[in-house]
């Protein structure tokens, strides 16, 4: 069985932990959000990839939630004191890694063969890929006025409601190589428990990768990340009120419009009827441990069967 999956960065992370625990990693494909890219001190920084890389190579910090295990923060330290930009945290270790990509883009490689050569270096035996190896930046509309998406999520905290989301660059953004190839040639499609409208929308503002889950033959089954009417982290509950008037299962589903078959969601959230004949998967979706992230990827799979 072939999986493709799309992906935004931590909770993403934990999911496609648990597809690879269940499918042979070697028939799993991972198309990555770019739209949060950003340039600090000079590196260019891909957060959601780097925490697919951290996650799947072994070396993600569980206890923080993001970034490497067993990190210093010395050479930040520095820049801060040398009068450089700090606020966002890089580590000594994620430093080499962004130091490493940096040069291999300088060197004239794009996005996606440096994602390769690094996802081959942390031993990864799926295939990660961004979703585009063109520009695309995800900007934040807000009262206060218009972010980056990293100014408005971390120099911010994301304290500002938000008024409307916008991906700067999508309309030129072409799929990078292999994208939609690993698409038409799924048999399964999953959307990760991530962000709907900074994970996964950036990834869908490529009309091409959009229109590739379209025209889909296969199953598409998308996994909520709520729970009880809440984000387990992040934003995405207070981004659902405020853009799609609510946190239940129909909010999320309306945010994939004719792109998913079934949605899977917690028990905790009470079964409604689904917009476009959407079917409902409820199960446990808190990805506690390891047999947490085993169970729900196999639900995932199991929807996909259901409605083949």
């Amino acid at each position: 069985m072939k999986v493709t999956v799309l992906s935004g960065g931590v909770g993403g992370a934990r999911f496609l932990r648990g597809v690879l625990a269940v499918v042979d990693p070697a028939n799993v494909s991972i198309i990555g959000n770019v739209g949060d890219d950003i340039e600090v001190l000079g590196l260019h920084v891909s957060p959601d990839l780097d925490s697919v890389l951290y996650a799947l190579g072994g070396v993600a910090d569980e206890e923080r939630g993001w970034g490497r295990a067993d990190e210093t923060w010395n050479a930040l330290t520095v820049a801060g004191e040398l009068g450089g930009d700090a606020w966002f945290r890089l580590g000594d270790r994620d430093i080499g890694l962004h130091l490493v990509r940096t040069q291999l883009l300088r060197e004239g490689a794009p996005l996606s063969e440096a994602t390769g050569r690094l996802a081959d270096a942390f031993g990864l035996r799926c295939e990660l890929m961004p979703a585009t190896d063109d520009p695309l930046r995800t900007f934040i509309e807000t009262p206060a006025g218009t972010f980056p998406f990293q100014t408005w999520f971390v120099a911010r905290s994301h304290r500002d409601e938000v008024d409307a989301v916008h991906y700067a660059g999508a309309p030129e953004a072409r799929p990078a190589p292999g994208v939609i190839d690993a698409i038409e040639s799924a048999d399964v499609i999953a959307i990760a428990p991530s962000n709907p409208y900074v994970s996964i929308a950036p990834i869908l503002a490529v009309e091409e990768i959009r229109a590739a889950v379209e025209r889909r033959r296969v199953p598409c089954v998308a996994v909520s990340p709520i729970i009880g009417g809440r984000a387990v982290k992040g934003p995405a509950d207070r981004m659902l009120k405020g853009l799609a008037g609510g946190t239940t299962p129909a909010e999320v589903a309306g945010c994939y419009p004719g792109l998913i078959d079934a949605l899977v969601i917690d028990e905790a959230d009470a079964p409604t009827e689904l917009p476009n004949g959407v079917r409902t998967v409820v199960t446990r979706t808190l990805m506690s441990d390891d047999d947490a992230r085993r169970r729900l990827a196999h639900a995932v799979l199991d929807a996909a069967g259901a409605v083949a």
